[in-house]
């Protein structure tokens, strides 16, 4: 009886191996691939967001971390500039309970921006993004909710940082 365990339980741990090696080799099949780092089309930029902004802090860092494109502190020695047309917050409500109280709250982060060469021509043409991330509301926990928006607007700012960098790759330079 005990051989009969022991035989069965190495069959099991065959039967497992096949079925990871299987959904291994179809994940490898299907084109799947970790997202790696960016490739800009070319070699240098000027980010034109103000300096103590952390949306513009945090697309630099990034855009470093590339390791390839360096960011230029004048526009004018950039290869292309990326021009910021206006970066916008919004709450607004969403929904009332019976008492008319705000129930829900809805929190938008709006981008528009647009990106020339250095001879003034748009290489890529004004673009909008935006972000939205539904918060309800408590008030009773008013300052727990606080802290949820702003990890929330946080979070919505890593979103757009990466949707930027992914719409900076396919620039098309001529």
């Amino acid at each position: 009886m005990l051989s009969f365990f022991k035989q069965s339980r190495t069959f099991l741990n065959q039967l497992l191996s096949l079925c990871i090696a299987i959904s291994l080799l179809s994940l490898s099949g299907c084109g799947f691939a970790l997202r790696g780092p960016v490739n800009f089309p070319f070699a240098s930029i000027y980010v034109g967001f103000p300096d103590n902004s952390p949306l513009g802090g945090e697309l630099k860092r990034n855009i470093r971390a590339n390791g390839k494109t360096l960011i230029s502190s004048d526009g004018s020695a950039a290869e292309v500039v990326l021009e910021v047309l206006g970066e916008t917050r919004e709450k607004t409500i969403l929904s009332l309970n019976s008492q008319g109280r705000v129930r829900e709250y809805n929190l938008t982060y709006n981008l528009r921006f647009r990106v020339k060469d250095k001879t003034g021509k748009e290489v890529l043409e004004p673009t909008t993004i935006s972000l939205k991330r539904n918060i309800s509301f408590n008030e009773t926990q008013v300052l727990a909710k606080e802290a949820e928006e702003v990890l929330l607007y946080r979070d919505m700012q890593s979103d757009l940082v990466q949707q930027i960098m992914r719409r900076l790759a396919v620039v098309k330079m001529d």
